[in-house]
């Protein structure tokens, strides 16, 4: 993954204050098909992150809710979101809206204007792309939501953690997409969770550890 620019965030664990991250998103961040909440993306980051930073304090809070996308999340921003003050946020959007054959291009402007209203509440964004299944795959128009995605992030300095990038380089390596997908064919099982929190905690982690200076060569 490449890497993120998390200013706020590292902002207040420099200052040692609690990190507050929030999690929104539809069943992928709820946990849909997980053994339990434990299993979720959400609660294995937090975890991670313990770990990775031991000398921090972060709070990892699940604001997923299944069968929503960007319009649903959009409406619950204030609510859900920007009421708990976070300093990094996590939008997982974009399955259901191409599960449901909605408008990239109406789509785009929702998250867009989503990630702006965060970013103006002094939130760093990470947008999340969607899983690699086959429900999924099956739909046409499911890469242009991804694309899409991946346009929010350039056009609005908005960081993006691609699920497609990471399951396709886990294939490469002999893990298919499919050993990450539970039963129904399109959620995550908890090998998939747990594989994608780790990958995002250590993404995050690397944006929140001081690099030694660099020094000239003699």
């Amino acid at each position: 993954m490449a890497p993120m620019s998390l200013p706020h965030l590292l902002s207040a664990v420099s200052h040692g204050l609690e990190g507050i991250i929030v999690a929104i998103g539809s069943s992928s961040t709820q946990g849909v098909m997980a053994s339990d909440l434990a299993h979720s993306y959400p609660a294995v980051l937090q975890q991670a992150l313990s770990i990775a930073l031991p000398e921090s304090h972060m709070a990892v809070i699940n604001r997923g809710i299944g069968g929503q996308d960007a319009a649903e999340e959009l409406a619950r921003l204030e609510a859900d979101v920007l009421a708990i003050r976070p300093q990094l946020v996590i939008w997982q959007v974009g399955a259901n809206g191409a599960l449901r054959n909605a408008d990239p291009s109406v789509f785009h402007n929702l998250v867009a204007a989503g990630v702006r209203r965060l970013q103006a509440a002094g939130a760093d964004v990470v947008l999340m792309d969607n899983q690699q299944s086959p429900a999924l795959l099956a739909k046409a128009s499911e890469a242009e939501f991804d694309h899409q995605l991946a346009e929010v992030a350039r056009d609005t300095g908005a960081a993006l953690f691609s699920r497609r990038a990471l399951m396709r380089a886990w294939s490469r390596e002999g893990a298919p997409p499919v050993q990450f997908i539970a039963s129904d064919g399109l959620h995550h099982n908890d090998q998939g969770y747990r594989c994608v929190a780790l990958s995002l905690a250590q993404t995050i982690a690397t944006a929140l550890t001081p690099r030694p200076p660099l020094t000239a060569s003699r």
